[in-house]
């Protein structure tokens, strides 16, 4: 177990000793972080301060997910579309930004060269912490430290299982290629240790579900550890993405099927 506990550092990526370069990281991780993940935790605080400021508790407020954009079906599928779009660009951004740095896609464990093992690991990966995570939620939402989130407000229509699968990848993709592959490669290269890197990319993946609350935060720095530590292990990312997907998918489109046949749902 030691291994996985206290991992010593990869020879790759080499660490930037240069300071101009080093500099240039960071500025890079400002600006990516402030236009995509790190604006969302921050407006996720904020969301989780004005919620508690409320006269109500916090299980007596919902928050929804997916939503609707549009009056117009049509419309609403669009958008609904695009803003799956915008997430696999926030992830296509990352990988591009590593690549532009002199990384391949085999070096942050998306390439192709083992699809099975890739899906059964996601899968066991999804199975790991879905079940923990739902009984958290539920736990914490009775003892009042969550909202009750929904998943999906989608009217029914012939196209929302579909929008919502690709919401799930686009949720997926981003998170993983930005907060674990971008984030903990560019955190290697400035020379921190894989636990304080593993740390800060799990806060920063809690910090963007606090609009759920604290709960939804403990459940997502969680997971965080868990993901980042098997990246940092394995070098494989897309695990992480098939497992992401599995969960969401399941969320979404599952309590978009049962929200009107189980009593207990919110």
């Amino acid at each position: 177990m030691r291994p996985w506990l206290n991992p010593e550092r990869p020879t790759l990526p080499v660490q930037i000793e240069d300071p101009a370069e080093r500099r240039a990281i960071v500025i890079e991780l400002w600006i990516v972080f402030g236009i995509t993940l790190g604006l969302s935790g921050a407006r996720s605080l904020l969301s989780l301060v004005d919620s508690l400021l409320k006269p109500v508790p916090l299980k007596q407020q919902q928050v929804a997910i997916n939503v609707p954009q549009a009056t117009l079906d049509l419309v609403d599928l669009l958008k609904q579309l695009l803003s799956a779009a915008q997430l696999v660009g926030w992830g296509a951004l990352g990988v591009y930004l590593l690549w532009r740095a002199g990384l391949k896609l085999k070096d942050i464990g998306l390439d192709k060269r083992k699809p099975r093992r890739d899906v059964l690991h996601g899968i066991g990966l999804a199975a790991l912490i879905g079940i923990p995570g739902l009984v958290l939620y539920f736990v914490g939402y009775a003892l009042g430290f969550n909202l009750a989130v929904l998943p999906s407000t989608l009217g029914d229509t012939w196209w929302r299982p579909i929008t919502l699968t690709i919401s799930a990848f686009g949720n997926a993709f981003a998170e993983e290629v930005l907060v674990v592959a971008y984030f903990l490669t560019r955190l290697r290269q400035l020379g921190l240790r894989e636990n304080s890197s593993l740390i800060t990319a799990a806060v920063l993946r809690g910090s963007y579900h606090l609009y759920q609350g604290f709960g939804g935060f403990v459940g997502n720095f969680v997971m965080g550890l868990v993901f980042g530590r098997f990246w940092q292990k394995t070098n494989r990312l897309w695990p992480l993405v098939a497992a992401h997907t599995l969960l969401d998918f399941v969320s979404f489109v599952g309590y978009a099927l049962l929200k009107n046949k189980i009593s207990w749902l919110p």
